[in-house]
């Protein structure tokens, strides 16, 4: 009996410490960051413009984190149009690019 009491403890215990970890993790606001992406990169990115067509499910959510945690995106030529953002900003296009990627359980619909 003892030994369920403190294994149900136990597993408690461990759940919530996951989710405060998954909680604690930064999130930015998608809906500015979608007004961001449209203000900032939008222009160049859609078809027809100068550079290439981009939208959140023109890469997967693991390719967005590549993008965005490494800053590989210095090496773009629209490197002057990343820097102009504040770190805040950028969080909210990661996000709003994240949470609509081709692969996410809500991609976006139309572009």
């Amino acid at each position: 009996m003892g030994k369920k009491v403190l294994l149900t403890v136990l597993t408690i215990i461990m759940t919530l410490s996951f989710v405060s970890v998954n909680l604690a993790a930064p999130e930015g606001n998608k809906r500015k960051g979608k007004y961001l992406f449209r203000k900032s990169c939008r222009s160049c990115h859609q078809e027809g413009s100068t550079a290439v067509e981009l939208s959140p499910i023109s890469k997967t959510q693991a390719d967005w984190d590549k993008v965005f945690s490494n800053e590989s995106y210095k090496n773009l030529p629209c490197k002057a149009e990343w820097e102009k953002q504040s770190d805040k900003d950028l969080l909210d296009i990661y996000t709003y690019m994240y949470k609509h990627a081709f692969d996410s359980p809500s991609p976006l619909k139309c572009k």
